[in-house]
């Protein structure tokens, strides 16, 4: 595909080589198991931004890969995905990131590791470069891989000029950020990554809503909490409060792209500025897209499907 010349998304973040493998019997730890194993080219921001891409918006990606094999089909595959990789800065002699998941029999994530050292140490003078390019978008997404002085410093070079959204990605990570969680514009937690950046318990619906408020009091402006099965929980500053859920999928292939496609699908909907209900709906709908193929991100992915998975499944 061609270049990206105006972006309405752009992201800021990991970009990896993902290998998972999903068990076809009940896991034996410390053995082999047999199993399917696939490789694809993944990355929390990266995945967000080929479902973006997948489901119609112009996206670029700013982030760092090595000039190795992985790197090669990093950029590679991302740019057929509809990405635009022009920006992503190439580190000679480094190691790409990369990423590995170990999927239960059922698609459920048992394990995962990853090796993303290669963005730790990203030059806050790379943001300076690209800041026309980030100041341009509609919407800026990033994850909480990136050093937290780095984050901080994306939100002082988009100077209030483009809302940042993010995905927290694991407790670690959301421990991280927390100290800067505020100065976001959007987050995506789940229920421990929401207990984490607020400081309170976040079990039970009263407490959900108690742990959204904090975050709301100190600067948040839109939070979605992703609640698996459950749907997820919404509130923002200008007073909408609710719970959001699609009918659960009676079989799913594949768990771990989920989260990323339902980030893609709140993005989507709000850069088109789609009302509370429909917003969510979309996004539920793009990880109900996710999870019905064995990769990450599901080839199929596309605006038109999530709003046939959206109609299909709405309660």
């Amino acid at each position: 595909m061609s270049e990206r010349i105006n972006p309405r998304v752009v992201g800021v973040g990991a970009a990896n080589v993902d290998v998972h493998g999903q068990s076809r019997k009940a896991i034996i730890m410390r053995d082999s198991n047999p199993g399917y194993m696939a490789t694809s080219v993944g990355g929390v921001t990266r995945n967000i931004l080929e479902n973006l891409a997948r489901q119609g918006l112009p996206v670029a990606l700013l982030s760092a890969s090595g000039d190795d094999l992985y790197g090669e089909k990093i950029v590679r595959d991302s740019t057929a995905a509809g990405i635009d990789m022009s920006h992503v800065l190439i580190k000679s002699g480094a190691a790409s990131s990369s990423y590995i998941a170990i999927l239960d029999e059922r698609g459920d994530m048992l394990l995962g590791m990853s090796d993303m050292r290669i963005i730790e140490d990203l030059p806050t003078s790379y943001l300076d470069a690209n800041a026309d390019l980030l100041q341009n978008a509609e919407a800026i997404v990033c994850d909480a891989c990136l050093p937290v002085q780095l984050l901080d410093y994306l939100i002082s070079v988009t100077a209030g000029k483009t809302p940042v959204l993010i995905d927290p990605v694991s407790t670690a990570y959301a421990r991280q950020m927390e100290p800067i969680v505020g100065k976001f514009y959007a987050i995506k937690p789940n229920e421990m990554e929401l207990s984490i950046l607020s400081g309170l318990p976040a079990e039970t619906e009263p407490q959900i809503e108690r742990a959204c408020e904090a975050l709301l009091n100190r600067g948040v402006q839109r939070i979605a909490v992703s609640r698996g099965e459950k749907g997820c929980y919404y509130a923002d500053s200008m007073g909408n409060r609710l719970y959001r859920a699609l009918r659960p999928v009676s079989q799913m292939v594949n768990a771990t792209g989920a989260g990323d496609a339902f980030m893609a699908g709140f993005t989507h909907a709000l850069v088109n500025r789609l009302a509370v209900e429909d917003m969510l709906d979309y996004a539920l709908a793009s990880g109900i897209t996710a999870i019905q193929s064995m990769t990450t991100i599901n080839p199929d992915m596309s605006d038109a499907l999530v709003r046939e998975n959206r109609n299909r499944y709405r309660l």
